[in-house]
Parts: C-alpha cells; structure tokens; sequence
C-alpha cells in the first residue's frame, strides 16, 4: 500500500562488500528492472549517507558489489536466467547504464527459496479453488505441512502466519479499491475535459445560450461557463 520506492528485501553482506537486492513476484513483468535500477541508486544513496563518505571529495569512495536477484513465483515457459536493461529496453545497445539480474524459477532443489516458490504456487492454487479466504490459507498451510514445504517453519509459525496472509488479504482489498477509485477519478476528468471542449465550440458558434448549454454540459456550471466565454471573448 505504498506509492514510494520500496524493495521487498535489501541488505549487505559480507562486511558491507555486497548489495544484495531481492524482488519477489508472481506476474512477469520485465519492468522490475527499471524498479530495481531506482531500487540501487536509493541503496546506495542511503550506503554513502550512513558511512559519511563524500561524493564531491577527491577520494575515491566505497561502494559494495551489487548482485540482483528476481524470485519467480509463476510458470518459468521459456523465460531467461538473466535479464538486462540495456537487451529488454535498448535493443541490446551499449548504454551508458546497464542492470542485470538473475532469475530464480522453481526447480528441484530442497534450498529454501525453493520451498518459498512452491508455497506460492500452491497459495496461488488454493486462491483459485476458494478465492482470497481463510480457506485458502488454511489449505495452503496444510498442503505445505504434508509435503514438507517449509515444514519446520510453518508447524511452529502456523498461527502468525495465517494472521500475516490474511492481513494481506486486506491490504489486497483496499489497494483494489485504491485502484478503482484512480480509474473512477480519471474517468471523470476526461468526461469533464471532453464537455469542456463541447461547451467552448458551443459557446463560440454562439447559437445556444449558456443556460442551455449548462442543461448539455451537466459537469460545467453556468458561472464555470461564464468564466470560458469571458475567456473565449477575450
């Protein structure tokens, strides 16, 4: 429920000698690079600030190695290991900045980033079965437990993380109705700007009065059509 930059997981390592940045997500979506470019230069930003180095200075500052990495929660198909900006936006042309990440699709490994995948596949699957519900928790978590899909963690997390997925579920409610209520918003305005540029050609053939084409135009007033003929004379 954020409109700001925000990374799902960032951190250093190794004694501040790596950046490690993680996006998670279930739809493809080749823009996570250009969020993940923004998601580095804010990293780095916040890295040079707490480490009180100067940028205008003549030594050359620190900085950590930068590895980026997407977890791929939907079917792989044919889709690569590796994506860049500069072959994804640039036709593959020699850019000035580049930005490459690696990507991690479910396989047969027991890591627990795999297990993490398979978790979301059988949410997603459950989702379809019984909607965004209790329900769909509940199965998911059961289906996990019996096929030892982060196993350890979810028999003695069950209770906190059914109340973290339902909460979820909410935010999802209310970002929905965020959405919408946009739509609604810019759906009105271009109704407006469109009677607008109705009113303005009325008023300039001059054959209707501005009360009647109040009546034409309900999202003007006849004071807001007085201030566009004022302006049209003028």
């Amino acid at each position: 429920l954020t409109d700001n930059l925000y990374n799902d997981l960032g951190l250093l390592v190794r004694e501040d000698k790596i950046l490690l940045l993680l996006e998670a997500q279930t739809t493809w979506s080749l823009n996570i690079l250009a969020r993940m470019l923004l998601y580095v230069a804010h990293s780095y930003h916040e890295y040079f600030e707490r480490t009180e180095q100067n940028l205008y200075g003549s030594k050359k500052v620190k900085m950590p190695k930068p590895e980026l990495y997407v977890i791929y929660t939907g079917k792989r198909g044919k889709k690569p290991n590796i994506i860049s900006l500069s072959k994804e936006f640039f036709s593959s042309q020699d850019i000035s900045i580049e930005v490459k990440a690696r990507v991690i699709y479910e396989s047969k490994s027991k890591d627990i980033i795999n297990q993490y995948i398979i978790f979301c596949r059988i949410f997603s699957e459950q989702v379809k079965k019984h909607g965004m519900t209790g329900k769909a928790v509940e199965e998911t978590i059961r289906i996990c437990l019996n096929e030892d899909v982060l196993g350890e963690y979810l028999a003695k997390k069950k209770t906190e993380v059914v109340s973290i997925m339902m909460r979820l579920f909410d935010a999802e409610y209310y970002e929905d109705l965020y959405r919408k209520d946009i739509a609604k918003k810019a759906a009105m305005e271009a109704e407006r700007a469109t009677e607008r540029a109705t009113a303005e050609r009325m008023i300039k053939y001059g054959e209707m009065s501005l009360e009647k084409i109040a009546l034409c135009v309900p999202s003007l007033s006849l004071d807001e059509l007085k201030k566009i003929a004022a302006t049209i004379v003028q």
